[in-house]
């Protein structure tokens, strides 16, 4: 008999924080995208929200029975809220995207697709690459700028860090060394691992319904403080080790 969650192939991944109006059409997009892929799951992980999005989740238990939701008591990050979820994933292939609908869902297959046509256990995170960013010219030209400083100081050959759409290893995401705000230094750090990393072109929306929870500013002013940490990690690794069994 197969273990139920063995079986699974996939676990979709979805941080939120006061996403009440978004939470239940994205659910049911991600079930219409990934429900070719063979067995899944759904992992909302709740970071705090002080409106209605838990009982908004909760309720949508009964519908869709692929649907785990995940409680922070207090809001503690986006980066701690895909860890959390990445840690209770039943599957090996993790899916993560924002909860605010502007990643597409349908977009999903393009990564899983990558991953099923190359088996190379080294490949260890496909990463979306928005086009036609639907976001303001102030968070667009920001990016650009963090993006550009980024790869030039850690050769990650990577243009779009801040797209949430990605697919990764389980053990390969937990093999990383955790800090808050990793999400945004996935790629750097996966190549740090030795790992390979993929990249594939994926829409972007625009937001309909609530409020960004993120400025220019504040971005930025972490955004350097993280920036001199990974520097630092990668400096103090002497490369990835491929151990044989004698």
């Amino acid at each position: 008999m197969v273990n139920e969650a063995s079986a699974l192939r996939v676990s979709v991944v979805v941080p939120v924080k006061d996403e009440a109006e978004n939470v239940a059409p994205l659910v049911r997009e991600i079930v219409s995208a990934v429900q070719s892929e063979g067995p899944y799951e759904i992992i909302f992980v709740d970071d705090g929200s002080t409106d209605e999005t838990v009982s908004v989740l909760t309720g949508l238990k009964a519908e869709i029975p692929q649907l785990r939701v995940l409680s922070h008591e207090r809001n503690i990050g986006q980066s701690r809220g895909i860890r959390t979820g990445v840690r209770a994933a039943k599957a090996p292939l993790i899916v993560t995207l924002d909860g605010d609908g502007q990643n597409d869902p349908a977009d999903i297959p393009k990564l899983l697709a990558i991953f099923r046509d190359n088996q190379d256990p080294h490949l260890g995170l496909v990463s979306g690459v928005r086009v036609k960013r639907q976001d303001s010219i102030a968070k667009k030209l920001a990016s650009t700028m963090a993006n550009n400083l980024r790869r030039n100081l850690l050769n990650d050959l990577a243009t779009d860090v801040g797209c949430g759409l990605k697919a990764f290893r389980k053990d390969a995401f937990l093999a990383l060394p955790y800090f808050d705000h990793i999400h945004r230094y996935l790629i750097a750090l996966m190549l740090r691992e030795g790992y390979e990393v993929s990249f594939v072109n994926v829409r972007h929306r625009p937001r309909l319904r609530g409020q960004s929870k993120y400025g220019v500013l504040d971005r930025l002013l972490v955004g350097i403080s993280d920036l001199l940490g990974v520097m630092w990690l990668l400096h103090r690794f002497r490369g990835p080790a491929h151990p044989r069994e004698l």
